[in-house]
Protein backbone atom coordinates (compact mmCIF):
# COMPACT_ATOMS: atom_id res chain seq x y z
CA UNK A 1 0.00 0.00 0.00
CA UNK A 2 1.66 3.21 -1.10
CA UNK A 3 2.49 5.30 1.93
CA UNK A 4 1.62 8.50 0.05
CA UNK A 5 -1.92 7.28 -0.70
CA UNK A 6 -3.04 7.09 2.93
CA UNK A 7 -0.58 9.52 4.48
CA UNK A 8 -2.33 11.76 6.98
CA UNK A 9 -5.52 9.70 6.81
CA UNK A 10 -7.39 7.79 9.49
CA UNK A 11 -7.21 4.17 8.30
CA UNK A 12 -9.08 1.50 10.26
CA UNK A 13 -9.72 -2.16 9.65
CA UNK A 14 -13.29 -2.95 10.74
CA UNK A 15 -14.90 -6.26 11.57
CA UNK A 16 -18.01 -7.47 13.38
CA UNK A 17 -19.21 -10.67 14.96
CA UNK A 18 -22.99 -10.91 15.06
CA UNK A 19 -26.02 -12.97 16.03
CA UNK A 20 -26.48 -14.00 12.38
CA UNK A 21 -26.10 -12.99 8.75
CA UNK A 22 -29.14 -10.73 8.27
CA UNK A 23 -28.06 -7.09 8.23
CA UNK A 24 -31.70 -6.13 8.87
CA UNK A 25 -32.62 -8.43 11.74
CA UNK A 26 -29.42 -9.56 13.46
CA UNK A 27 -27.35 -7.69 16.03
CA UNK A 28 -23.73 -6.94 16.78
CA UNK A 29 -22.05 -8.94 19.56
CA UNK A 30 -18.44 -7.84 18.99
CA UNK A 31 -16.62 -5.19 16.98
CA UNK A 32 -13.01 -4.34 16.30
CA UNK A 33 -11.30 -1.28 14.84
CA UNK A 34 -7.57 -1.61 14.23
CA UNK A 35 -5.29 0.88 12.48
CA UNK A 36 -4.05 4.44 12.88
CA UNK A 37 -5.44 7.95 13.34
CA UNK A 38 -4.49 10.89 11.13
CA UNK A 39 -1.43 11.66 13.29
CA UNK A 40 -0.23 8.06 13.26
CA UNK A 41 -1.57 7.14 16.70
CA UNK A 42 -2.36 3.43 16.85
CA UNK A 43 -5.93 2.23 17.33
CA UNK A 44 -6.54 -1.26 18.68
CA UNK A 45 -10.11 -1.45 19.91
CA UNK A 46 -12.14 -4.61 20.42
CA UNK A 47 -15.40 -4.67 22.38
CA UNK A 48 -18.05 -7.24 23.25
CA UNK A 49 -21.56 -5.82 22.90
CA UNK A 50 -24.75 -7.04 24.57
CA UNK A 51 -27.14 -7.53 21.61
CA UNK A 52 -30.15 -7.62 23.94
CA UNK A 53 -31.38 -10.71 22.12
CA UNK A 54 -30.43 -14.35 22.48
CA UNK A 55 -27.41 -15.44 20.42
CA UNK A 56 -28.26 -18.52 18.31
CA UNK A 57 -26.09 -21.53 19.11
CA UNK A 58 -24.91 -21.84 15.50
CA UNK A 59 -23.59 -18.27 15.59
CA UNK A 60 -21.90 -18.85 18.94
CA UNK A 61 -20.10 -21.91 17.54
CA UNK A 62 -18.53 -19.69 14.88
CA UNK A 63 -17.34 -16.73 16.93
CA UNK A 64 -17.19 -18.32 20.39
CA UNK A 65 -19.40 -15.76 22.12
CA UNK A 66 -22.34 -17.14 24.08
CA UNK A 67 -25.18 -15.52 25.99
CA UNK A 68 -23.23 -15.68 29.27
CA UNK A 69 -20.31 -13.83 27.64
CA UNK A 70 -22.40 -10.80 26.69
CA UNK A 71 -24.50 -10.60 29.83
CA UNK A 72 -23.51 -7.43 31.68
CA UNK A 73 -21.65 -5.94 28.71
CA UNK A 74 -22.51 -2.53 27.27
CA UNK A 75 -25.37 -2.27 24.77
CA UNK A 76 -24.84 -0.79 21.32
CA UNK A 77 -26.30 2.56 22.36
CA UNK A 78 -23.61 2.83 25.05
CA UNK A 79 -20.74 2.36 22.57
CA UNK A 80 -22.29 4.25 19.64
CA UNK A 81 -20.52 7.56 20.34
CA UNK A 82 -17.11 5.88 20.47
CA UNK A 83 -17.78 4.01 17.24
CA UNK A 84 -19.09 7.09 15.47
CA UNK A 85 -16.11 9.22 16.44
CA UNK A 86 -13.64 6.66 15.09
CA UNK A 87 -15.47 5.71 11.89
CA UNK A 88 -16.54 9.19 10.81
CA UNK A 89 -14.11 10.37 8.13
CA UNK A 90 -12.02 7.18 8.26
CA UNK A 91 -10.90 4.93 5.44
CA UNK A 92 -12.50 1.64 6.44
CA UNK A 93 -10.83 -1.61 5.39
CA UNK A 94 -12.68 -4.90 5.70
CA UNK A 95 -13.64 -8.14 4.01
CA UNK A 96 -17.20 -7.89 2.67
CA UNK A 97 -17.39 -4.80 4.84
CA UNK A 98 -19.56 -2.76 2.47
CA UNK A 99 -22.45 -5.19 2.16
CA UNK A 100 -22.24 -6.82 5.58
CA UNK A 101 -20.32 -5.11 8.40
CA UNK A 102 -21.07 -1.50 7.47
CA UNK A 103 -24.64 -2.35 6.44
CA UNK A 104 -25.13 -4.03 9.82
CA UNK A 105 -23.65 -1.02 11.58
CA UNK A 106 -25.98 1.41 9.76
CA UNK A 107 -29.02 -0.54 10.90
CA UNK A 108 -27.81 -0.65 14.50
CA UNK A 109 -27.56 3.16 14.43
CA UNK A 110 -31.03 3.43 12.92
CA UNK A 111 -32.43 1.31 15.76
CA UNK A 112 -31.27 3.90 18.27
CA UNK A 113 -32.61 6.75 16.16
CA UNK A 114 -29.32 7.96 14.71
CA UNK A 115 -27.65 8.11 11.31
CA UNK A 116 -24.50 6.07 10.97
CA UNK A 117 -21.13 7.84 10.80
CA UNK A 118 -19.79 8.44 7.29
CA UNK A 119 -16.39 6.99 6.44
CA UNK A 120 -14.30 8.85 3.88
CA UNK A 121 -13.99 5.65 1.82
CA UNK A 122 -14.54 1.91 2.11
CA UNK A 123 -11.82 -0.42 0.85
CA UNK A 124 -13.41 -3.86 0.68
CA UNK A 125 -10.91 -6.68 0.17
CA UNK A 126 -13.62 -9.02 -1.13
CA UNK A 127 -14.51 -6.50 -3.83
CA UNK A 128 -10.80 -5.96 -4.45
CA UNK A 129 -9.87 -9.61 -5.06
CA UNK A 130 -12.84 -9.94 -7.40
CA UNK A 131 -11.75 -6.78 -9.26
CA UNK A 132 -8.25 -8.25 -9.57
CA UNK A 133 -9.85 -11.48 -10.90
CA UNK A 134 -8.06 -13.62 -8.34
CA UNK A 135 -8.95 -17.33 -8.33
CA UNK A 136 -11.46 -18.62 -5.81
CA UNK A 137 -11.98 -19.27 -2.93
CA UNK A 138 -12.40 -15.67 -1.81
CA UNK A 139 -13.06 -16.22 1.90
CA UNK A 140 -10.68 -14.43 4.26
CA UNK A 141 -9.02 -17.58 5.58
CA UNK A 142 -8.13 -18.90 2.13
CA UNK A 143 -6.86 -15.52 0.92
CA UNK A 144 -4.67 -15.10 4.00
CA UNK A 145 -3.21 -18.57 3.56
CA UNK A 146 -2.50 -17.86 -0.13
CA UNK A 147 -0.66 -14.64 0.77
CA UNK A 148 1.27 -15.98 3.73
CA UNK A 149 -0.75 -14.17 6.39
CA UNK A 150 -1.28 -15.98 9.69
CA UNK A 151 -4.92 -15.82 10.75
CA UNK A 152 -5.04 -17.01 14.33
CA UNK A 153 -8.28 -16.97 16.31
CA UNK A 154 -10.30 -16.60 13.11
CA UNK A 155 -13.85 -15.29 13.56
CA UNK A 156 -12.89 -13.03 16.42
CA UNK A 157 -13.35 -9.44 15.39
CA UNK A 158 -9.81 -8.26 16.18
CA UNK A 159 -8.08 -11.18 14.44
CA UNK A 160 -10.17 -10.83 11.30
CA UNK A 161 -9.71 -7.05 11.20
CA UNK A 162 -5.94 -7.28 11.60
CA UNK A 163 -5.68 -10.00 8.95
CA UNK A 164 -7.78 -7.95 6.53
CA UNK A 165 -5.52 -4.93 6.94
CA UNK A 166 -2.48 -7.10 6.18
CA UNK A 167 -4.25 -8.62 3.18
CA UNK A 168 -5.09 -5.18 1.79
CA UNK A 169 -1.48 -4.09 2.22
CA UNK A 170 -0.19 -7.24 0.52
CA UNK A 171 -2.57 -6.82 -2.42
CA UNK A 172 -1.56 -3.18 -2.79
CA UNK A 173 2.11 -4.16 -3.00
CA UNK A 174 1.54 -7.01 -5.44
CA UNK A 175 -0.68 -4.85 -7.66
CA UNK A 176 1.02 -1.49 -7.20
CA UNK A 177 0.09 -0.15 -10.63
CA UNK A 178 -3.63 -0.47 -9.88
CA UNK A 179 -3.21 1.54 -6.67
CA UNK A 180 -1.72 4.62 -8.30
CA UNK A 181 -4.97 6.51 -7.88
CA UNK A 182 -6.49 9.02 -5.52
CA UNK A 183 -8.57 7.59 -2.68
CA UNK A 184 -11.93 8.32 -4.41
CA UNK A 185 -10.59 6.92 -7.69
CA UNK A 186 -9.34 3.79 -5.97
CA UNK A 187 -12.64 3.12 -4.25
CA UNK A 188 -14.57 3.73 -7.45
CA UNK A 189 -12.26 1.40 -9.39
CA UNK A 190 -12.61 -1.37 -6.77
CA UNK A 191 -16.40 -1.11 -6.88
CA UNK A 192 -17.06 -0.33 -10.54
CA UNK A 193 -13.88 -1.14 -12.47
CA UNK A 194 -12.39 0.82 -15.34
CA UNK A 195 -15.80 1.23 -17.01
CA UNK A 196 -16.82 3.94 -14.52
CA UNK A 197 -15.07 6.91 -16.07
CA UNK A 198 -15.36 10.50 -14.95
CA UNK A 199 -17.82 12.47 -17.03
CA UNK A 200 -14.97 14.58 -18.40
CA UNK A 201 -13.73 11.56 -20.35
CA UNK A 202 -17.13 10.97 -21.92
CA UNK A 203 -18.19 14.47 -22.85
CA UNK A 204 -19.18 17.30 -20.55
CA UNK A 205 -17.25 17.41 -17.30
CA UNK A 206 -18.86 17.94 -13.92
CA UNK A 207 -17.73 21.58 -13.90
CA UNK A 208 -19.70 22.15 -17.09
CA UNK A 209 -23.00 21.34 -15.36
CA UNK A 210 -25.25 24.02 -13.88
CA UNK A 211 -24.53 24.44 -10.15
CA UNK A 212 -27.42 24.28 -7.71
CA UNK A 213 -25.49 25.72 -4.75
CA UNK A 214 -22.82 28.40 -4.65
CA UNK A 215 -20.00 25.87 -4.18
CA UNK A 216 -21.16 23.63 -7.00
CA UNK A 217 -21.38 20.55 -4.79
CA UNK A 218 -24.72 19.67 -6.41
CA UNK A 219 -25.24 20.28 -10.14
CA UNK A 220 -28.02 19.74 -12.68
CA UNK A 221 -27.68 17.42 -15.66
CA UNK A 222 -30.80 17.16 -17.84
CA UNK A 223 -33.23 16.78 -14.96
CA UNK A 224 -30.85 14.90 -12.70
CA UNK A 225 -29.09 16.22 -9.61
CA UNK A 226 -25.42 15.19 -9.59
CA UNK A 227 -23.13 15.06 -6.55
CA UNK A 228 -19.70 16.48 -7.41
CA UNK A 229 -17.67 15.61 -4.31
CA UNK A 230 -16.86 12.70 -2.00
CA UNK A 231 -17.03 9.01 -2.72
CA UNK A 232 -20.25 9.40 -4.75
CA UNK A 233 -18.77 12.03 -7.03
CA UNK A 234 -20.43 11.94 -10.45
CA UNK A 235 -23.48 9.95 -9.29
CA UNK A 236 -27.06 11.18 -9.28
CA UNK A 237 -29.04 11.78 -6.10
CA UNK A 238 -31.61 9.17 -7.18
CA UNK A 239 -28.92 6.56 -7.77
CA UNK A 240 -27.38 7.22 -4.36
CA UNK A 241 -30.82 7.14 -2.72
CA UNK A 242 -31.36 3.65 -4.17
CA UNK A 243 -27.97 2.24 -3.17
CA UNK A 244 -27.15 4.14 0.04
CA UNK A 245 -30.06 6.19 1.39
CA UNK A 246 -28.18 7.00 4.59
CA UNK A 247 -25.71 9.06 2.54
CA UNK A 248 -28.55 11.20 1.21
CA UNK A 249 -29.75 11.51 4.79
CA UNK A 250 -26.31 12.79 5.72
CA UNK A 251 -26.37 15.30 2.84
CA UNK A 252 -29.62 16.70 4.24
CA UNK A 253 -28.38 16.72 7.83
CA UNK A 254 -26.71 19.69 9.59
CA UNK A 255 -23.31 18.09 8.85
CA UNK A 256 -23.98 17.72 5.12
CA UNK A 257 -24.68 20.32 2.44
CA UNK A 258 -24.23 23.82 3.87
CA UNK A 259 -26.91 25.50 1.74
CA UNK A 260 -30.43 25.05 3.13
CA UNK A 261 -31.99 26.07 -0.21
CA UNK A 262 -30.05 23.25 -1.91
CA UNK A 263 -31.36 20.79 0.67
CA UNK A 264 -34.88 21.91 -0.22
CA UNK A 265 -34.13 21.35 -3.92
CA UNK A 266 -32.92 17.81 -3.15
CA UNK A 267 -36.00 17.04 -1.06
CA UNK A 268 -38.33 18.31 -3.79
CA UNK A 269 -36.40 16.37 -6.42
CA UNK A 270 -36.69 13.10 -4.46
CA UNK A 271 -40.39 13.70 -3.82
CA UNK A 272 -41.21 14.31 -7.48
Amino acid sequence: MGNDLFEGEKVLAFDLETTGVSTQRDRIVQFALIGTLEDGTSVNLERIVNPQVSIPYDASKIHGLYNDDVRGEATFSAVADELAELIDGAILVGHNVRKFDFAMLKNEFLRIGRLAPQPKAIMDTLELVRRLKMPRPHNLGSLCQRHGIRLEAAHTAAADAAATMLLFWRLSVENAASFRKSIPELERWIVHGDGAKDASELGRGLNDLEPVDSLGKIRRDEGRLIVTFGRHKGRSINEIQSSEPSYVGWLLSPSGIECEATKDVIREHLAS
